[in-house]
Order: structure tokens, then sequence, then C-alpha cells
């Protein structure tokens, strides 16, 4: 056999072994590509968003009064009252019949009148409108515990990473994805 041919096959083989070694050194040092996830829990916090509510309502008013005072009634009642009177007894007992009546017709006319305006009302429809408070939750990040090289950590995170987290050359963890896209 050619001795350059057996030389080089033997310089060959020691340079693949070595290129095997020198890989799996590099690949054993540089530690895990992946930290292993262990539980993800969603970091919530409340939205209060406001919002109009309006309805429709019924309102009773009191219709607008003309004679205040009832004089109308008052002197209804008073001439009423005066003619009934004025029916009653003779002489000076029927004078003091009419003013009597016309006195009790005076007042009774007026309470009447007064009655009837505190009834006199009208309903109108009025919108009516107040602020609610709708609240929802706001998923704001992840706590995420981990193992990585036996050892179990805590990290808060902006996304949900799935069952691993990637580890930078230096073991560090890579928290989001622009640090995983350099």
């Amino acid at each position: 056999m050619n001795k350059s041919l057996l030389v080089g096959a033997v310089l060959g083989a020691v340079g693949v072994t070595a290129g095997g070694a020198v890989a799996t050194y590099s690949l054993v040092k540089s530690g895990p590509e992946y930290a292993q996830v262990l539980a993800v829990e969603p970091v919530k916090t409340q939205i209060k968003t406001p919002r109009e509510v309006c309805k429709d309502v019924a309102v009773t008013r009191q219709a607008p009064v003309k004679d205040q005072h009832q004089i109308a009634g008052t002197v209804v009642g008073a001439l009423a009252g005066g003619l009934l009177g004025n029916q009653i007894g003779g002489g000076t007992g029927k004078k003091i019949a009419t003013v009597a009546g016309a006195v009790g017709g005076g007042y009774a006319g007026n309470k009447v009148q007064e009655g009837m305006q505190e009834r006199d009302t009208y309903t109108t429809t009025q919108t009516r409108c107040n602020t609610v408070n709708d609240i929802s939750d706001k998923v704001v990040g992840y706590d995420v515990r981990y193992s990585l090289d036996g050892k179990e950590g805590k990290v808060r995170m902006d996304r949900d990473p799935g069952n691993q987290i990637p580890v930078d050359k230096e073991g560090k963890l890579v928290l989001s994805q622009s640090e995983q896209a350099h």
C-alpha cells in the first residue's frame, strides 16, 4: 500500500475526529437552547369603560295656575252660598243666613278651586341619561415558572411562551420576540 495514502487516511481520520470533538465540546459548553416552561399564569387588570345609558320616562307636572288665589272659586262660592242663605228664614234671620251662606260658600268655593288646580296635571316624556361602567378583563402579561439547568425560576413575559423559552448564547432567557430576532 502506498505510504502517502496511508498517511493521508490517518490524517483525515484524525481531522474528522478532532472536528467532531470540537463540535461536541462547543455544543456541551453552550448549554441548553431552551428553558422548560412549568406553568403560565395570565396577569389581568380590570378595565372600566364608561358609557351613557338613556331612557324615556313619563313625568307628571302641575298645569300652570291662572288664578293663583282662587278668586273665581271664592266669588262663585260666595254668590251660591248667599243665594242659598237668602232662602232661609225671614227678616233679620234672613240677612244673617245670607251673610253666613256667602262666607261659607266663599270658603268652600275657594277650597274646591284649590283642589281642582292641584289635580290639574299633564304628563310629558323626558329623556334621562346616566353613565354606567362596563367592566372587562385585559391580559397585561404572563407570570411564567420555568426550569433551566435544573433550577427553577419565575419571570413576567409580555406573551405566553408555550412549552419552552429560548435561551441565548450567554445562557439568558430570551423574553421578547424582538430579542429572539437578533
